[in-house]
């Protein structure tokens, strides 16, 4: 089959150190191409793919200095994609949706991947007036405030198997916060819990401009008031290894509709336990008592702490194993593909039947 995946272009594919959807469309990619299939991606240019890759910007938009609007880069892309459509059988776009008006003539040859929150009053309108365009969504508890749309499916994201490690013992006895340091992810929830439990915290996380505010008011103050506290910056993949395979706990305190959270699977794949709070897809993510324990207050928090002993880390990675990995997101995905209305182009096709699917329509 002849796929095109379309990345956003404010991180490389894969990221360096944060960035979610690069980092799924990077797994997915590279999982497509290993099962035969002829994927061309288009991302930045300092992107590292098996892929065919199509530079669209020389480097990621984030880490260019002299970018200050990202819109004319994105337009610039998804021209070129449109130009050159007629030469994949289906076209599988992550960028949200700046592509819909451009795809309405070949939108059946098409699958959108949403990936971030649809709870924003002014997208009911937009979805509303697209309301063909096939979606896939990353939880199902992500679609909760949409209108009806055409839902092709329900994919959760998967990692590669052997990129994080299994760690059967934390060996660093601190819980971790890892992600971004913003006022939905809660960063100062995760302080208190760690201060009440009287355990040792851990936070690796960017911080946006947008929320510079929120860490210079909030955050530091917090974390120079807790010696137990050490924020340790913006980590990348090889650090992650290490950071949450150490970890006795990953916190995962959210207060907003979390469309997935890549950096709970990432916990598991190290066999480290989640104690996330039940907002958005955590319900979905997590399996209370198995990979970790699903809490509605910092109280219940700081009591899952306490037993964190009892949740089996082999079990853990287990769970990983049969629910989270790329090759799995990669199957799925292409029952999704194989549900398309397209007519191919001449080319040698690949028949992959997918196991045990976890596709949702």
């Amino acid at each position: 089959m002849k796929i095109a995946q379309i990345a956003p272009l404010q991180e490389c594919c894969p990221p360096t150190q944060y960035g979610g959807t690069e980092r799924v469309v990077a797994y997915l990619t590279d999982e497509l191409v290993r099962l035969g299939h002829d994927v061309t991606l288009f991302a930045s240019g300092d992107s590292s793919t098996p892929a065919h890759l199509v530079s669209c910007v020389d480097r990621a938009l984030r880490s260019n200095p002299s970018v200050r609007d990202p819109l004319p880069y994105y337009l610039m892309m998804l021209d070129e994609v449109r130009q050159r459509a007629d030469e994949f059988d289906v076209l599988h776009f992550h960028t949200d949706l700046l592509h819909f008006p451009l795809i309405r003539s070949f939108s059946h040859r098409t699958v959108t991947t949403l990936h971030g929150r649809l709870d924003l009053p002014d997208l009911r309108h937009f979805y509303t007036a697209f309301a063909d365009v096939p979606l896939v969504s990353i939880s199902i508890e992500q679609r909760r405030p949409m209108p009806p749309v055409s839902w092709l499916g329900n994919v959760y994201h998967g990692l590669p198997e052997c990129l994080l490690p299994f760690n059967a013992v934390a060996h660093g006895g601190y819980l971790a916060f890892l992600g971004r340091i913003s006022p939905e992810k809660r960063p100062d929830r995760a302080i208190e819990i760690a201060v009440r439990a009287g355990m040792a915290l851990k936070i690796a996380a960017k911080v946006d401009r947008v929320d510079q505010p929120y860490w210079d008011t909030t955050i530091a103050p917090l974390i120079e008031r807790h010696p137990n506290v050490e924020y340790i910056g913006e980590i990348g993949e090889r650090e992650k290894t290490r950071f949450l395979g150490d970890a006795i706990a990953l916190l995962f305190p959210v207060d907003w509709p979390e469309p997935f959270g890549l950096v709970m699977i990432e916990s598991m794949a190290c066999g480290t336990p989640v104690i996330a709070f039940r907002r958005g897809s955590v319900a979905e993510v997590v399996d209370d008592g198995v990979t970790g324990s699903i809490v509605d207050s910092v109280e219940e928090a700081v009591a899952a702490v306490r037993h964190i002993g009892a949740i089996d880390r082999a079990g853990v990675r287990r769970t990983f194993n049969r629910r989270f990995t790329a090759e799995r997101m990669a199957y799925d995905y292409l029952a999704l593909y194989n549900c398309s209305k397209y007519e191919p182009v001449p080319a040698n096709r690949v028949a992959l039947p997918p196991p045990d699917l976890h596709v949702a329509a």
